[in-house]
């Protein structure tokens, strides 16, 4: 007489794979669940706004003609550089500290799709920051316009020149945020990243010139001089011997550099490992 052996009864469960809501989540909540991020941004937003209310009142010169727009005042160049360097390292950060931790490795474990991971980790970091760059320039708009005794206070936002200067310093902080945390996945180094966003960004623009062609355009490829041309509320003069950027120019520069680092890191990291 022979008996069965009946084998024992095994479940396997599959994990359905994570849909791209749920890697914006995780995202977020890495995000806000860092202390330094609510305390950098405030900080950030208090100095650009603060430093167009002190450029306004700095600006004691009376205007030779019709009262006008001051872009300067209202979109300091110290702030708007400080918003510049800020916005590109926290975007480097969101990618270089899971690199550094580890963390980065866990993460691809469990969404073996790398290219969605850092699609993610772009669409987080540039809603962010257009909202906080968004509020800098509403805020350095108004405080211009509120400061007591401004010669050029008063203008609405209808006035020549004042909507594109303010989307363009709003842009500008999603811009260098996409930007860095592209050279963050390519570099992967805190270090390298950092050195490379603030030398593209801030330090190489002013080592090329406007009286040159070649000097001109390698200048008008770059961000932050986009920004300046998309805040000038005058046209160059006819017989001006430099080479100046156009307005159409300088929207495209603001596409295409985030646009370039941001799908280069997509196409690097389907192809290495962690």
């Amino acid at each position: 007489m022979t008996t069965l052996a009946s084998a024992p009864w095994t479940t396997s469960v599959t994990a359905p794979p994570a849909r791209f809501r749920d890697l914006l989540s995780a995202e977020w909540i890495k995000t806000r669940s860092l202390r330094s991020t609510p305390w950098t941004i405030a900080l950030t937003l208090l100095f650009v706004i603060g430093s167009s209310a002190v450029a306004t009142l700095a600006d004691k010169a009376a205007p030779s003609g019709p009262a006008d727009f001051r872009p300067y005042d209202a979109y300091p160049p110290a702030g708007y550089w400080t918003l510049i360097l800020v916005a590109g390292s926290m975007g480097a950060l969101a990618v270089v500290s899971e690199y550094s931790s580890g963390l980065i490795r866990t993460t691809t474990v469990a969404v073996p799709a790398r290219g969605s991971i850092v699609l993610a980790k772009a669409v987080v970091t540039a809603t962010l920051w257009t909202m906080v760059g968004a509020t800098a320039s509403t805020g350095s708009f108004l405080v211009s316009q509120a400061v007591p005794g401004g010669h050029h206070a008063g203008f609405p936002i209808t006035h020549p020149g004042v909507f594109r200067a303010l989307v363009a310093s709003a842009l500008l902080a999603p811009v260098c945020a996409l930007v860095g945390l592209g050279l963050g996945v390519l570099l992967r180094h805190a270090a390298g990243t950092m050195v490379t966003s603030v030398f593209a960004l801030v330090m190489l623009p002013p080592m090329f010139a406007e009286t040159s062609r070649w000097s001109a355009d390698i200048k008008h490829a770059l961000v932050s001089a986009a920004w300046n041309r998309l805040i000038q509320t005058w046209e160059p003069e006819p017989g001006s011997l430099a080479h100046t950027a156009t307005v159409p120019g300088s929207w495209i520069v603001y596409t295409l550099w985030p646009l370039i680092t941001v799908a280069l890191a997509v196409l690097v990291v389907k192809h290495r490992d962690v």
